[in-house]
């Protein structure tokens, strides 16, 4: 068992949210060089599986990696293509940073469906939580002060639908290794992806592939890097630490598109995140008593 270090985990997720929004960043360039958004989908799920594969058979053998529960895997892998994609549309209306800022809205989604969905309590301070973090959100889009893109609905279907593939996430955790888990949705996506670039394929240049291989290895060393961290220390310290991705986020969007988040942006992006944190804290707290 690996021997509980927190200021390792808390280094391993800080590095997690520094590199992750440069999977942003490649696929907005991609985007914008025309590239089908659901091809560059399929190269995160295809590149993502083929990256894993050696760490997942190294953990149960070639035999543990056929899926036991291949509808639960094709269900879950069909939710984190659409939040996928959704983020990726959106990436084509709005800066990187916030589209995140309203992707942000995926915990308070979690925590609204999650008695229906899981059959949990939520108390009134964590309903409170929502609210305002709902307010947080609000502040962000402005409805009515400022005309509502495609990509602020987009950024809203992607929160939406990686909440719901958190909740389906919740449903089957503990029955096998992260890494594996991971393997197992990516190449469900690989397959249901490749079923629909097959009828919008662009042959991609040699730059554009690198760019492909590029997503893989972010999306793929992000995710080890989150799953190093929570080795190395508890998920209540490091659940808060995720949202320093907004952060990077700013500076790779200015830095590589000249883009940067107004004030209002940063107020509701406050809000949401203290109503998260506090939703994280509640949600330690339950488990914990």
């Amino acid at each position: 068992m690996t021997p509980r270090t927190p200021l390792t985990g808390i280094a391993l997720m800080l590095a997690a949210m520094a590199v992750l929004p440069f999977l942003d960043v490649v696929a907005k360039i991609l985007g914008q060089q025309g590239v089908p958004i659901m091809q560059i989908v399929w190269a995160r799920m295809v590149f993502g599986a083929v990256l894993t594969l050696p760490f997942a058979a190294a953990r149960v053998g070639l035999a543990g990696l056929i899926p036991d529960r291949p509808v639960m895997h094709g269900l879950r892998a069909t939710l984190l293509i659409a939040a996928t994609f959704f983020f990726f549309a959106a990436l084509t209306f709005l800066p990187i940073a916030d589209a995140l800022a309203i992707f942000f809205v995926q915990p308070l989604v979690v925590t609204a469906l999650s008695p229906w969905v899981l059959g949990e309590q939520v108390g009134r301070r964590r309903w409170t939580a929502v609210f305002v973090g709902f307010i947080g959100t609000l502040i962000i889009i402005r409805p009515g002060l400022q005309a509502i893109n495609a990509g602020v609905i987009l950024a809203l279907a992607a929160g939406t639908s990686l909440a719901l593939y958190m909740l389906m996430t919740r449903r089957i955790s503990g029955q096998a290794a992260a890494i594996v888990t991971t393997f197992h949705t990516s190449a469900m996506g690989g397959l249901i992806t490749t079923a629909f670039v097959l009828f919008l394929w662009k042959t991609p240049t040699p730059e554009q592939w690198g760019l492909y291989l590029l997503i893989g290895i972010i999306a793929t060393g992000g995710h080890v890097l989150i799953v190093l961290a929570y080795d190395h220390a508890e998920a209540s310290l490091l659940a808060p630490l995720a949202y320093t991705e907004m952060i990077m986020a700013v500076i790779a969007g200015w830095w590589f598109f000249g883009d940067f988040p107004d004030v209002w942006t940063f107020v509701g992006v406050s809000i949401l995140i203290a109503s998260a944190v506090y939703i994280s804290i509640r949600e330690q707290a339950r488990l914990g008593a």
